[in-house]
C-alpha cells in the first residue's frame, strides 16, 4: 500500500476532519487530501458557508508521484492540471461538505447543478445524458434540509459512478442516498470546488500544501535510502578490498 500523508488532524472553522475515513461505498482506506471553508462576500464581509474536505485513496500517491514531486505547494495551487490529475485520476475520492449555516437540499443542488452545467455548456458536451443526472441530481437534494453540523458525502468512483450520503449531527450516517451513474457529473461535482473556478479556494491551497509536503518528504527519504545503498555498496567493496 502506498504511504500516505502525516496523521494531522485538520480543524476548519471548528470542524474537524479526520486523518482518514472509510469509503461507504468500497470499504477502503481514504486518507484526508486537504480541507477549507467556502464562503461568500456579503457587503464587503466574508461569510463562511461551509467547510470541505477532499479524501483521496491511497492509489493517488503513485498516480501523481512521478509528474509532480519536487514541485512547491504554491507551483501546485498555481497549476490548473494538478487539480485535474486529481479530480480525473483513476482512484476514488471523497468530498465531505459540513454545513456551517443552515442550507435547504434545493438551494444546494441549484448552485452545483448551475455550476456543472454552465461548465459543461461552455466546453460543448452537455448532452442529454448530463441533462438527465441534473434532473436526478437535484431530486436527490429536493426533500433535504442542512442544518449546521450535518454534512453531505460524495464518493467519486473512478468508473464514474456519484454516489450521495448524508451524515446527520455527530457525524451519524442517514439512510438515504442516491447514486448517479455519470462520469461527466461525478468529476464535475468534484471540479466545482477544486477546478479552475473551484468555490473553495481554501480547499485547493489545503490539498497542495498537503501534497506537496508529502510528495517531497518522500522524495527526500528515498534520496536517503539511496546514499544507504550506495554507502552499503561501497562498504562491502572496502571489505572485499581488505579480505585480499
Amino acid at each position: 500500500m502506498a504511504e500516505t500523508p502525516a496523521a494531522i488532524v485538520v480543524e476548519v472553522e471548528g470542524v474537524k476532519f479526520p486523518t482518514e475515513v472509510t469509503s461507504p461505498v468500497t470499504s477502503k482506506s481514504l486518507f484526508l487530501g486537504g480541507a477549507g471553508v467556502r464562503g461568500v462576500e456579503v457587503g464587503g464581509k466574508f461569510i463562511a458557508v461551509t467547510v470541505i474536505g477532499v479524501y483521496l485513496e491511497a492509489a493517488a500517491i503513485p498516480a501523481i508521484d512521478g509528474k509532480w514531486k519536487g514541485k512547491t505547494a504554491e507551483e501546485l495551487s498555481s497549476s490548473a492540471e494538478f487539480y485535474r490529475d486529481i479530480i480525473t485520476g483513476s482512484f476514488e475520492k471523497l468530498t465531505r461538505v459540513t454545513m456551517l449555516l443552515p442550507l435547504t437540499g434545493q438551494q444546494y443542488s441549484e448552485k452545483v447543478a448551475e455550476n456543472c452545467v454552465a461548465a459543461w455548456k461552455a466546453a460543448g458536451v452537455y448532452t442529454e445524458e448530463e441533462e438527465a443526472a441534473v434532473v436526478k441530481f437535484r431530486e436527490i437534494f429536493k426533500p433535504k434540509n442542512f442544518p449546521p453540523g450535518t454534512s453531505i458525502v460524495f464518493s467519486h468512483s473512478p468508473s464514474g459512478t456519484l454516489t450521495i450520503g448524508f451524515l446527520e449531527l455527530g457525524g451519524v450516517p442517514a439512510a438515504e442516498s442516491g447514486v448517479i451513474e455519470n462520469k461527466k457529473l461525478t468529476n464535475a461535482v468534484l471540479e466545482s470546488i477544486i477546478g479552475e473556478k473551484g468555490v473553495s479556494p481554501a480547499a485547493k491551497q489545503s490539498l497542495a500544501q498537503r501534497i506537496s509536503e508529502f510528495l517531497n518528504k518522500k522524495e527526500e527519504k528515498e534520496k536517503e535510502e539511496e546514499k544507504e545503498e550506495i554507502l552499503v555498496v561501497e562498504k562491502g567493496k572496502l571489505e572485499q578490498v581488505e579480505v585480499a
